[in-house]
């Protein structure tokens, strides 16, 4: 029996009703993450859809995080280390009143606060500027260790592509992970299977990433990255264990919540044009419009 059939067992799921809410907001994500990209004519969208069912349930179900108070010492901290996929970040973080949505119509203009890729100075949410792929988990590594040394008791959220563990530097900051037994940190690894050049198993084979991982010493859950109750699932069991990091694999889909966009490789980083973003918007405003129908 696996850790989310156990789960779901003893009936530790979420409710239907909070099931619906993260449903609902994961669309909105996926919809504002759209818009932005077309306004700017520029930006990665497809591995925003990918990742936006795991932003929802981390800002919407798992963090402690205080929009008022966005620098708490003892808020949780997320790491997007797929930096490319700000859309969805920018999106969940306005949804949760970091900033207003009105805000998103800059996303990379330099009249507005929202550069391509998460940046801590000027976006308030942002817990780390990153880009640099393979960096981001250094860097999480490093706020999950002051928060062991401080004897704090927040959790630190590192969110790595699947195409970024091609970086050596990865698997550098695992091994100190594991080494200084920060079971305060937990990696969720998107694995939409492609990245800018084709496929993930064609550029650079990494699988099996769960025996991989497992040789690391971390913790490995397995999840559909776009069941939202089993990723949520999958987030509480991490925060219960001890002396190990964890790492959720989810398997998602690129370019997920758009036709024309899932699994297609040629969406990993540009915008639609005019004629696209019709398809693409009346898509997502359709699923939108049927969940919140249907939560009346």
């Amino acid at each position: 029996m696996s850790v989310l059939d156990e789960y779901d067992r003893k009936g530790d799921l979420m409710d239907a009703k909070e099931l619906h809410s993260l449903t609902l907001t994961a669309a909105k994500v996926r919809s504002l993450a759209l818009d932005a990209v077309y306004t700017a004519a520029s930006g990665h969208i497809g591995g925003s859809l990918s990742v936006a069912d795991i932003l929802t349930v981390l800002y919407f179900h798992t963090m402690k995080v205080d929009a008022a108070d966005p620098k708490a010492p003892g808020r949780d901290r997320l790491v997007l280390s797929k930096g490319h996929t700000s859309p969805a970040l920018y999106a969940a973080l306005a949804l949760k009143g970091f900033f207003p949505q009105e805000d998103l119509k800059l996303f990379r203009s330099i009249k507005g606060h929202l550069s391509g890729h998460p940046d801590m100075v000027h976006v308030k949410g942002v817990d780390m500027s990153t880009g640099s792929l393979g960096q981001g988990i250094s860097a999480a590594v490093g706020m999950a260790l002051a928060g062991k040394m401080d004897k704090a008791d927040y959790r630190v959220y590192a969110v790595l592509g699947d195409g970024e563990l091609e970086e050596g530097q990865v698997w550098e900051a695992l091994m100190a992970a594991y080494k200084f037994r920060l079971d305060n940190l937990c990696a969720i690894v998107d694995i939409n299977g492609l990245q800018i050049d084709g496929s993930t198993e064609d550029v650079m084979p990494t699988e099996p990433l769960d025996k991989k991982f497992e040789s690391f010493n971390w913790n490995v859950i397995k999840v559909d990255g776009h069941d939202i109750g089993a990723v949520a699932a999958a987030l509480d069991k991490a925060a219960t264990v001890k002396d190990m990091p964890t790492v959720i694999l989810a398997k998602t889909v690129k370019g997920k919540g758009i036709s024309f966009m899932e699994n297609n490789a040629g969406w990993h980083g540009k915008a639609p044009n005019a004629e696209q973003y019709e398809v693409a918007h009346a898509e997502l405003a359709a699923l939108i419009e049927k969940l919140e129908r249907e939560g009346k």
